[in-house]
């Protein structure tokens, strides 16, 4: 059987470069669990490493040693890392989120997206909806945060065309049946998240 040796950090250096490479094809990667079980394993060995150091030193020993110093600059570069790996898919998700306009069940509906996501990655996804509905119900009558506007609206109505069927909406004007090719003179507030999402377009 044939054995592979790797440095210290290497295996935390693979995960950083992957980071780079997700940043640069403005691509989610699968989440690399394999990786990152085989980082935390040898965060555990140096630990072990360590203890078995301190274990055969002598009563004097002032724990300044090439050994303890390599080993314990490994750990810290390797926890590193992690939490740049890990910061990086966050602030990626919070991106996704944003752009379907905060529709997480829309999000997650995707085959795609949700084989690249580790469990605890959705668990968060789902919490960090939550804070969002929570924070927007406060002032959802003067203000809609989930709406993707990037210059001001001239008017509260805008005229829409109906690009994939999206079923009833409840609007200010009542339940309204978004069919494909229709076109609606509604409030924006109420169906911005739509336009985000794709399922309408603003008609000028």
């Amino acid at each position: 059987m044939v054995q592979t040796y790797h440095q210290f950090c290497d295996l935390a250096t693979q995960l950083v470069t992957e980071s780079r490479r997700s940043t640069a094809s403005d691509t989610l990667f699968k989440y690399n669990d394999p990786l990152v079980r085989q980082i935390i394993r040898e965060q555990r060995q140096l630990e072990a490493f360590i203890q078995s150091v301190l274990a055969d030193s002598p009563e004097t020993f002032t724990g300044e040693t090439p050994a303890l110093l390599i080993y314990q600059t490994t750990i810290l570069r390797n926890k590193r890392c992690l939490l740049a790996y890990h910061n990086h898919r966050i602030e990626r998700l919070k991106d996704m989120y944003w752009a379907v306009g905060g529709a997480l069940p829309h999000l997650l509906s995707s085959a795609d997206i949700r084989s690249k996501l580790s469990p605890l990655e959705v668990d968060f996804l789902k919490k960090y909806s939550s804070q969002v509905m929570d924070f927007r119900s406060e002032f959802s009558d003067e203000l809609d945060i989930m709406a993707g506007i990037t210059e001001p609206p001239k008017d509260l109505n805008v005229l829409v065309k109906v690009i994939r069927d999206c079923g009833v909406i409840q609007t200010e004007l009542g339940s309204i049946d978004f069919r494909k090719g229709q076109r609606f003179m509604v409030r924006r507030a109420d169906i911005e998240h739509l336009i985000v999402q794709g399922y309408l377009e603003e008609v000028q």
